[in-house]
């Protein structure tokens, strides 16, 4: 009679066996995987220790962990104390950046320069909110020299005058070389914080005064990339977002640029990153005689690209209040002369929502 196999050696019981043991692993693999191992907590009372590179010097105040600079006076060989803190970067949360603006719908049922032209003209021409006063006679220390009008609005219902008169007020000023800084220095002098940013002069800070300072950097609607070569050549060129940051400003009260047609681009980032709702108000000169620094398309796609930019600011609570049309600037239009318009125009805004 044959013998009996025992019932484990069978290949049936080597098979359920197996699968047993297949079935625990991916068990335990889930739940690890789905239930992350907790750590350990601090005992009460007592502070976490602090993160690795991050541990405090002895004494320091937490106030004091700002990294601080100096910049260079206006009186030779005298040092002031760094205006604006360094903040480490990443240290601020970033929202959701929108790659691209939404165009507006063409002012015809075919795309046409003629319409676009008037709609965008009229458009930057109307008011949409009055200002009762723009003259800056009346702010301590103005001296009324400046080139251009920079009109800001000193309504009692807008919050820049009353800023200005408690001296809490800032301004920061876009410009490439020009000589009219009156209008920076009126402010300074009336108690504003003034920071002009302009690649041209020869220091990389220097103070003049008590509030006015003057850097050497460039605001792009970019920040350069160190790994291509050719950003190297303008690694004092930055968002104005970066600068913000870096500096550890949370608002501008008043944004003037004059930035012969990057204000175009400039503008764009502004709104696509939300920088522009940290600013109270907004003075731009804006250049219509050409599309401007990489702003491409044929005349009507460019106009309309325009007039789509200045409708996403009336879509932030910006409201034009103020329009001034250079009459000694050559009179053109997309290099045509054309619509009686001139080169250069002067907006001034108040962001309606501003505290």
């Amino acid at each position: 009679m044959p013998k009996e196999r025992p019932l484990w050696r069978g290949p049936a019981f080597r098979l359920c066996l197996l699968s047993a043991a297949l079935f625990l692993c991916l068990q335990l693999g889930m739940r690890r995987s789905w239930c992350p191992e907790e750590k350990p907590r601090a005992p009460a009372g007592r502070a976490p220790p602090p993160a690795r590179g991050t541990e405090e010097q002895p004494g320091a105040a937490a106030a004091g962990r700002r990294r601080v600079t100096y910049v260079r006076s206006g009186r030779r060989g005298s040092a002031a104390p760094g205006c604006c803190p360094l903040q480490p970067p990443g240290g601020r949360r970033r929202k959701t950046v929108r790659w691209h603006i939404e165009l507006q719908p063409w002012a015809s049922p075919t795309p046409s320069l003629n319409y676009e032209a008037l709609r965008f003209l009229k458009y930057i021409s109307t008011s949409q909110i009055s200002c009762e006063h723009m003259n800056l006679n009346s702010l301590k220390g103005y001296a009324e020299t400046a080139k251009k009008p920079w009109s800001i609005c000193l309504d009692e219902r807008f919050s820049l005058i009353h800023r200005i008169r408690s001296n809490q007020c800032r301004l920061y000023s876009l410009g490439l070389g020009n000589d009219d800084n009156q209008f920076e220095i009126s402010m300074a002098n009336s108690g504003c914080e003034v920071h002009r940013f302009d690649p041209s002069i020869k220091s990389a800070h220097i103070q003049e005064g008590r509030h006015l300072w003057y850097h050497r950097l460039s605001i792009d609607w970019r920040d350069p990339n160190p790994a291509i070569a050719a950003h190297k050549l303008h690694s004092n060129t930055k968002k104005l977002g970066t600068i913000l940051n870096e500096f550890g400003h949370q608002k501008i009260d008043v944004l003037k640029a004059d930035v012969e047609s990057a204000e175009w681009k400039i503008l764009e980032n502004l709104i696509l990153e939300d920088v522009v709702e940290q600013i109270g108000q907004l003075v731009f000169e804006v250049h219509i005689h050409w599309p401007g620094f990489e702003v491409s398309g044929n005349d009507s796609t460019v106009v309309r690209y325009w007039y789509s930019l200045l409708r996403e600011l009336e879509l932030k609570d910006f409201r034009l209040f103020h329009t001034y049309k250079d009459l000694s600037k050559p009179q053109m239009f997309l290099k045509k002369e054309a619509f009686n318009a001139s080169s250069c125009y002067t907006l001034s805004w108040v962001n309606t929502r501003w505290k």
